[in-house]
């Protein structure tokens, strides 16, 4: 379990402090070594930290969209390393170009990767408990970054990340909430936003999957048990809802361009069998500004069928956003995303997040954008809204775990600072 230690200094902020720390280097300019003159048919060098399945789908999809090369990699454990490093030369072979020219092992890989001459762009895909410490390494290292959701697992960590990001005017820092980027929700939001719906009253969300494949590692300490399998770890993870259902509650963020003011929520761990300290199941009702209630529920445990969706209920009609099936609104203005109400009722889960049917293109088209944020200059600044969701979905969690409603202000006055208890030199 978590224990709580000393906490970092407040850090006051609002909404509007959130857009504007996000909105911070749109427009910085690009570092040198990276302006296309001399360079001109140079390409983006890539190092991917943690080399799991997300990461590596992460880095294989900027590899085969965008001009950019993955040429350093850097993980905890030597035989990611080495399945990597046979997936990146065998896809660099393919193009035409050398693969990875460095490695990085053991604790400190993150820092090396951090401060290599050889890396212009990190993506981040190592335990969620982490992101905080590689992203300042990261951006300390003048390296644009990528890195995966959630941000942080906890209220300092969320705090942390966002004076990073307050900091980092002269680098692109994405956040990967690729759903933002799949075309047929950015159409969607556009039509909802531009008044489809009329005036939203209430909403629900949720995010149904079976019980993960957690493979064993006999004859392994229990630290390195928790590291191999951090997605059942409550500390490493955040819990299901932080780690995992943040995609449906950041939607929610999205559509309603803004936070929940509170929370009250249920959830318990029956039903895992042992599979780690998650829970199984969250339920939670969120209510945003005007008071729209967003009823939001999850389970990570079973055989049941993966579905993920969030719909909308307004006075001029109602949306349908789900992962895979139609989507669309239904009202006073109707739409279908072409092809959508040809798909499956759902969609077949994926622990590496690369999906089919209507998120067939989120990875591909949120790629390229961060690499071409990078080559044009055009710097993104993402750290606020990484912030903002992972917020959101730790006041669902709070609430849950405390079994009240728990308010916005409430949760960024805790002092909540998790320790996972790990020394990673003594594995």
């Amino acid at each position: 379990m978590s224990k709580t230690t000393g906490a970092l200094p407040p850090v006051p902020y609002r909404r509007r402090d959130l857009l504007r720390a996000g909105a911070t280097g749109a427009f910085a300019m690009i570092a040198p070594r990276l302006v296309r003159g001399t360079e001109a048919n140079s390409a983006i060098r890539v190092g991917l930290l943690g080399c799991g399945r997300r990461g590596s789908t992460d880095a294989t999809s900027i590899a085969q969209h965008t001009p950019a090369r993955v040429v350093a990699l850097a993980d905890l454990f030597p035989d990611a390393i080495e399945k990597a490093k046979l997936r990146f030369d065998k896809l660099a072979e393919s193009k035409g170009y050398a693969g990875v020219g460095r490695t990085f092992v053991g604790p400190d890989a993150y820092r090396q990767l951090a401060e290599s001459a050889e890396v212009d762009a990190v993506v981040i895909a190592t335990p969620a408990y982490y992101h905080p410490e590689h992203l300042a390494a990261v951006v300390a290292g003048g390296k644009h970054v990528y890195c995966e959701k959630p941000v942080a697992v906890d209220v300092a960590g969320a705090k942390r990340v966002l004076e990073i990001g307050r900091n980092a005017a002269k680098v692109s820092l994405d956040v990967g909430f690729q759903i933002r980027s799949a075309p047929p929700f950015v159409e969607l939001v556009r039509r909802i936003q531009a008044g489809a719906l009329g005036d939203i009253r209430s909403g629900t969300a949720h995010y149904f999957c079976p019980l993960p494949d957690y493979p064993p590692w006999p004859g392994v300490s229990a630290a390195q048990a928790r590291l191999r399998n951090w997605l059942s770890d409550r500390v490493l993870s955040g819990d299901i809802i932080v780690e995992q259902n943040i995609h449906a509650i950041d939607i929610c963020n999205w559509v309603l361009k803004a936070h929940p003011v509170s929370a009250i929520g249920r959830g318990g761990p029956e039903g895992r069998n042992g599979a780690g300290d998650v829970y199984s199941h969250f339920d939670v009702v969120y209510r945003y500004p005007n008071a729209v209630d967003i009823s939001f529920a999850s389970t990570q445990f079973g055989k049941g069928k993966f579905d993920v969706d969030e719909r909308f209920f307004g006075t001029r009609g109602s949306s349908a956003s789900p992962y895979s099936g139609r989507l669309g609104i239904e009202g006073e203005e109707p739409w279908t995303w072409e092809g959508s109400e040809k798909q499956p009722a759902s969609a077949t889960f994926s622990a590496s997040g690369a999906f089919e049917d209507n998120l067939a293109h989120a990875d591909e088209e949120k790629h390229k954008a961060f690499i071409d944020s990078i080559a044009t200059g055009k710097l993104h600044n993402q750290a606020a809204t990484g912030v903002e969701s992972a917020l959101t979905a730790m006041l669902g969690r709070e609430a849950a775990y405390r079994k009240r409603e728990v308010t916005w202000e409430e949760l960024n006055r805790l002092k909540q600072h998790w320790d996972a208890g790990i020394d990673l030199r003594k594995l």
